[in-house]
């Protein structure tokens, strides 16, 4: 039994425009690199990727691994926007947990965990 390659499962349809969104880069207060970008007198672009410093490993049941990817896709397809697990959970969380700061009490992560 033969099974399609990745290319053939998700080749492009219609040549959608999709762009990759990278991860926010954090604000640090010095930073040595722009006077040697200064020197050279190039702007480098930079690759939208940012260095984590900590893993932190979850599990998770198969159908939110599903709703996950649902809206990881619909993401993609609907506002062309090309985002991965690790990107979409990190937005998430900050999400939840900017509402819990501003809300306290009244947000969804407690009215959620006091549910269970």
């Amino acid at each position: 039994m033969s099974l399609p390659a990745a290319d053939d499962l998700f080749r492009p349809t219609q040549g959608a425009k999709v762009r990759a969104v990278p991860d926010a880069p954090e604000e640090s207060g010095t930073d040595a690199t722009p006077d040697a970008a200064a020197d050279t007198g190039a702007a480098k672009k930079p690759s939208g990727r940012v260095r984590h410093d900590e893993k932190m490993t979850v599990y998770v049941t198969s159908d939110e691994l599903l709703e996950i990817e649902h809206a990881r896709l619909l993401l993609r397809r609907t506002h062309g926007l090309a985002v991965d697990r690790g990107r979409l959970v990190r937005e998430a969380v900050a999400l939840v947990l900017a509402d819990f700061e501003e809300r306290g009490d009244d947000s969804s992560l407690v009215r959620r965990l006091t549910e269970e």
